[in-house]
């Protein structure tokens, strides 16, 4: 008993010293906060009948089922595991689990969606071959978010509650992450059976398995947190596109008062499924992952998004960005991507065109790639400064990670020199500005590669 009491006196000095000045929408009073400890909130946003409808209802987890929630256990990561009813799994049929870490001083919450790669054949999904494939394919452990996993812990300062020099108000919220272990962006529904090429192995049967799992953890949200005041979806590379592909059901679904969308590095670029890929160069993946992941299957992810979204062509995912934009006018949504990325870009193009796979000079390759990307990212540019509620930041290069993710490890280094802009003012002018949303992009392709050497990025680099 003295054991607890003193942990909740640490808890609550915690807390009270992590309220901000000027309370902020979704915050709690300090004498709610100190009652919080003793009585953790109730959830306040429950499924309902209705929800249980369509092609991806909110299904729970079963009354009895051990999910490995501690209402009270604060400034902790916490292991949720969800039941097969739930229709949750990961691409090796394993259990998904996602993983919280709740706050007692506001309902205000980020959903980060991790990211890492993607599959869509044996070599890419079974992670045997050293190819560009999947996050995880052996599943989740329960002690995924323990410092010895950096990747996931300590990714990004969105996520990490005491990080060293990079401040946002995320870190005083509430953190819902999202691990990624199908390989399909978050996005797929449908079991493939991949065989493997080298005849040595037994057929892969891999559970594309994006979307359930997302609805899964909106449905446990209901059923264990508040209804947020301010809520983020966010997250980097597969999981920058899955925080948009879903931003729309997840936002309806969890209903916050004011809400934010922040896709770094997960561009959905325009490509009609018939147009010309010199022209549009993202329609060989896009078309090749339509099938790979079920996305067109009549009732499947693409209508269900779709029904709500009448601006949303389905024959050119790119009309997404003024799809939410026209359904959402008050949300304030943001896109960062790197114009010389080589990570997001080499899955973009390197296996579907010939010339790129084949080049033996590795900087021909690149050069290949980068002009592909740089086409698509123009138009995406061009196509975002139409739309006063999302806004882009677009910075050259940063020497780590494949110049890939603006916001992992810090902020720093993702400038836009030429303006004056560090990425942290992209991020508080999506989450805190008002007018239309801050629309940035480096035009100098010099000033990025003449940076010092950068030890941290080197170690980095050497791990991944």
């Amino acid at each position: 008993m003295i054991l607890r009491l003193k942990l909740l006196a640490i808890a609550l000095a915690t807390s009270l010293f992590a309220l901000p000045a000027h309370a902020e929408l979704g915050d709690y009073s300090a004498w709610r906060t100190m009652l919080n400890l003793v009585s953790p909130p109730a959830p306040d946003n429950r499924i309902t009948p209705g929800d249980l409808d369509g092609p991806y209802p909110l299904l729970a987890n079963p009354s009895g089922f051990n999910d490995g929630f501690s209402p009270g256990n604060y400034y902790a990561w916490q292991t949720i595991q969800m039941a097969p009813e739930t229709g949750a799994v990961c691409g090796n049929g394993s259990p998904f689990k996602f993983f919280v870490n709740r706050v007692p001083n506001t309902s205000n919450t980020i959903v980060y969606f991790e990211g890492g790669g993607a599959c869509w054949d044996y070599e890419s999904c079974s992670g045997d071959f050293g190819i560009r494939g999947a996050r995880n394919p052996d599943g989740i452990p329960d002690d995924y978010m323990s410092l010895l996993n950096p990747g996931a812990s300590l990714v990004s300062p969105f996520v990490v509650r005491a990080h060293p020099w990079t401040r946002v108000k995320t870190q005083n919220w509430n953190i819902v992450y999202v691990p990624y272990c199908t390989g399909d962006i978050y996005s797929g529904d449908t079991v493939a059976v991949y065989e493997d090429p080298t005849g040595q192995n037994d057929p892969l049967v891999w559970h594309h398995n994006g979307i359930r799992n997302t609805r899964a953890v909106v449905a446990w949200m209901k059923e264990n947190l508040q209804r947020s005041g301010q809520m983020l979806a966010t997250g980097c590379s597969a999981g920058g596109v899955g925080s948009f592909t879903n931003y729309y059901t997840n936002r309806r679904d969890l209903a916050p008062t004011r809400s934010y969308l922040i896709n770094d590095s997960g561009p959905v670029f325009t490509a009609p499924v018939n147009g010309d890929p010199e022209v549009y160069p993202s329609i060989p993946l896009q078309n090749h992952i339509r099938q790979a992941w079920g996305l067109d299957a009549p009732n499947g992810p693409l209508e269900y998004i779709a029904e709500e979204l009448p601006l949303l062509d389905l024959t050119d995912l790119g009309t997404l960005y003024p799809a939410l934009s026209a359904a959402l006018p008050g949300d304030r949504m943001g896109h960062t991507h790197f114009w010389d990325d080589l990570n997001y870009s080499s899955y973009s193009y390197e296996r579907f065109y010939e010339e790129i796979e084949n080049e033996p000079d590795q900087a021909v390759r690149e050069q290949l790639i980068h002009e592909r990307w740089y086409t698509d990212t123009e138009r995406l540019k061009n196509e975002l400064a139409n739309l006063d509620n999302v806004g882009y930041y677009l910075p050259r290069y940063r020497a780590v990670n494949e110049s890939h993710c603006t916001s992992i490890i810090e902020f720093a280094n993702s400038d836009i020199q030429e303006l004056g802009l560090e990425l942290d003012h992209f991020v508080t002018n999506v989450m805190e500005g008002s007018g239309s949303v801050m629309q940035a992009s480096e035009t100098d392709q010099v000033a990025d590669y003449q940076k010092p050497f950068n030890l941290l990025y080197w170690l980095l680099d050497q791990l991944l």
